[in-house]
């Protein structure tokens, strides 16, 4: 049986946790009530068992003892999700860039699959995509 884990949480720096934590929760994202929030921290819920935590990059550093990356010059990761229609994806690019977020790119069609992305208030890249299964399949 292949390793599969039953919960997955990712760590992202932010200049400030208030503020991004209003801007995910404005895109319809809710908070993880299991894990506490405060000024250094927030959970965010993403998908089924799977969160992100709003670091301030003090809190991560101390975790990793590593420099944060200047998302004004790298990419360290791009998060894709996908959604359940076109639709879906539009709105949630349009409202992260009237939340503050940035759209990136155009959006691609590829038939089987939709795509536009956002960067969110600190420079993270989200890829938002929908994915036709019948056009995949065919």
């Amino acid at each position: 049986m292949a390793l599969m884990s039953t919960f997955t949480s990712f760590n992202l720096p932010v200049n400030n946790v208030e503020k991004s934590k209003a801007f995910f929760t404005g895109l319809g994202f809710e908070l993880n009530p299991q894990f506490p929030e405060n000024e250094k921290s927030v959970a965010i819920v993403i998908g089924d068992n799977l969160q992100v935590m709003l670091l301030t990059k003090e809190l991560l550093k101390s975790l990793t003892q590593k420099e944060t990356v200047d998302t004004e010059k790298y990419a360290q990761m791009t998060i894709a999700l996908a959604f359940e229609s076109r639709e879906k994806v539009d709105e949630i690019v349009n409202t992260a860039v009237s939340l503050g977020g940035k759209s990136y790119e155009e959006p691609e069609d590829y038939g089987f699959m939709y795509h536009w992305a956002f960067e969110d208030l600190d420079g993270h890249m989200w890829a938002i995509n929908y994915m036709n299964t019948d056009a995949a399949q065919g």
